[in-house]
């Protein structure tokens, strides 16, 4: 078999990194400034050159402007754009777009689709911290109207990412059947109030209020597993940022102790360093192999001896726990410096531990592929 990137997906890389190239890693917040102050907003230069160089429409469809590669192709992206903490809706958009395009009606792709591939439309998910490990489908309640076929929400969902810059947020909620449906809702829209709320890392956060909110049908996508594929898609695009993030803090370890110096060597070269390095690199390989495993079972939706969620689970364990140990360990070998907020590493530690956050426990998802193991035949 092989295993190597197509040249589509490399290309894709390649411009992504002559985008990012030129974006500085997410600010160090000034002392005169609150966290609030610094994540005010998602970063509006960076998004305008991810449109011109055709990055936020990697997963749509030529006829709305998009490119048509696939989850792969996203996963590299987002990786790149972790490497410098990239303030910009990249994931939640693209994955929100991909779904309307999937599942949504004609009416929703035409106001939504090539709108967003130009970057004139934000998108985003209120998936309870992106990725859903906890049941986010049942904070919201969703009821059909018989007379017009429209639907009422009501509920709150929170920690709702760009709440505040998104034109529609696609809110999952559940029906008295036992259905999970995606409702796309405007910020705006009459029934609809935000509250503010930030992440561990200053990311600024919605509490989103609905409160007999009445959506048209067209806006509502009932279709069996939307959710649960669009949940997928976050959680496997949250795993790739968290790859990129380790990838390059182990790049900033190892630059500080090659230079830095203890009794007239540098620090890399002593023993328990290079094996602190080594196991932080064995993390982040372990990372990436199992980030591909999940990516491409959602890009070509093959059948195994286990559901895609199995290699997920896999992808969210290693995810979890690795981006953790790799800036603890970043944390440690750079000393006091690791902690000087004029120094980047900080900022790398707090957007890492937000995806740790988002990305949930490893032990729940060692549990839930316990459970697909006990369920599933591996014969």
């Amino acid at each position: 078999m092989d295993f190597t990137f197509t040249e589509e997906q490399l290309a894709a890389v390649e411009a992504a990194q002559a985008v990012f190239a030129t974006a500085a890693p997410d600010s160090v917040p000034s002392p005169a400034l609150t966290p609030r102050a610094v994540a005010d907003d998602f970063d509006r230069t960076l998004w305008n050159h991810l449109t011109q160089s055709d990055l936020l429409s990697l997963l749509l469809d030529t006829e709305h402007d998009g490119a048509g590669l696939d989850a792969i192709a996203l996963c590299l992206v987002l990786r790149e754009s972790a490497k410098v903490l990239a303030r910009v809706p990249l994931l939640e958009s693209s994955a929100a777009a991909f779904a309307v395009q999937t599942y949504g009606s004609e009416q929703l792709k035409q106001r939504t689709l090539t709108a967003g591939a130009r970057g004139e439309l934000v998108l985003t998910v209120a998936g309870n911290g992106r990725t859903g490990h906890d049941p986010a489908e049942l904070a919201v309640t969703a009821q059909q109207n018989p007379h017009d076929h429209s639907w009422t929400l009501d509920g709150t969902q929170t920690a709702v990412p760009w709440a505040h810059n998104a034109d529609l947020i696609l809110v999952p909620a559940h029906t008295a059947e036992g259905r999970t449906v995606l409702a796309a809702v405007p910020p705006t829209h009459d029934g609809v109030t935000l509250a503010e709320q930030y992440s561990t890392s200053g990311e600024r956060l919605g509490e989103l209020h609905l409160t007999a909110a009445r959506i048209p049908a067209d806006d509502i996508i009932d279709s069996d597993g939307a959710w649960e594929w669009l949940r997928n898609l976050l959680t496997t695009g949250t795993c790739a940022l968290a790859l990129g993030l380790g990838e390059a803090v182990l790049a900033m370890s190892s630059e500080y102790t090659s230079k830095r110096e203890q009794f007239g060597f540098p620090v890399a070269t002593f023993q328990a360093v290079a094996v602190q390095a080594a196991d932080r690199y064995i993390d982040l390989r372990a990372m990436e192999v199992t980030l591909w495993q999940a990516a491409w079972r959602i890009a070509t939706a093959s059948d195994g001896a286990l559901p895609a969620a199995g290699d997920i689970a896999v992808a969210k364990i290693w995810a979890s726990d690795g981006v953790r140990r790799v800036v603890q360990t970043a944390q440690h070998l750079h000393g006091g410096f690791g902690a000087d907020t004029d120094y980047p590493l900080h900022r790398y530690h707090a957007w890492a531990k937000q995806l740790e956050l988002s990305l949930g426990p490893a032990a729940a998802h060692e549990e839930a592929l316990g459970e697909l193991l006990a369920t599933h035949s591996l014969s």
